[in-house]
């Protein structure tokens, strides 16, 4: 039987990585998807209220901020930073919050039509633990209600 010995900084290491993945585990963010009709929606509205700082201001976060691919969003003086992923104009948009780095979890908004209606729909994809789930459809509920009251939609 072959005994190994680790260096104090490797144990630090191994522990830390046990530590994370414990909290990794425990914190799980599940992806959830919603879907709101958009009647009398125009096109070149809704992509300029969901695709620029400007339009993210108006109803998502009180102040948006745009430098190259990071965005600042601001709400009561609190900020928190996102990572553009991807975007393009006229279909979608997708976020990764800073504290999300390195993970799969990200938020996006799509513009669809409805083969049915020919209405435009917001197709809203997001993550939340478990736990918060509710307040997190909650609280895109209560921005697209601004956003529809804002636009005439």
């Amino acid at each position: 039987m072959r005994t190994i010995s680790l260096s104090n900084n490797d144990k630090l290491k191994k522990c830390k990585h046990i530590v994370t993945l414990a909290h990794q585990l425990r914190m799980k963010k599940v992806k959830f998807n919603i879907e709101y009709p958009l009647s009398n929606a125009s096109l070149t509205i809704l992509w300029s209220s969901i695709g620029t700082p400007y339009g993210l201001s108006e109803w998502f976060a009180d102040e948006v901020n745009a430098e190259d691919n990071i965005y600042t969003f601001t709400w009561d003086n609190h900020s928190q930073r996102a990572y553009l992923l991807q975007s393009k104009q006229n279909s979608h948009i997708r976020f990764q919050w800073e504290e999300d780095k390195g993970t799969d979890v990200y938020f996006e908004m799509k513009i669809l039509t409805s083969e049915l209606s020919n209405d435009v729909l917001l197709y809203v994809t997001d993550f939340a633990e478990s736990s918060d789930m509710d307040d997190a459809v909650l609280l895109w509920n209560q921005h697209v209600e601004t956003l529809k009251r804002l636009t005439g939609m």
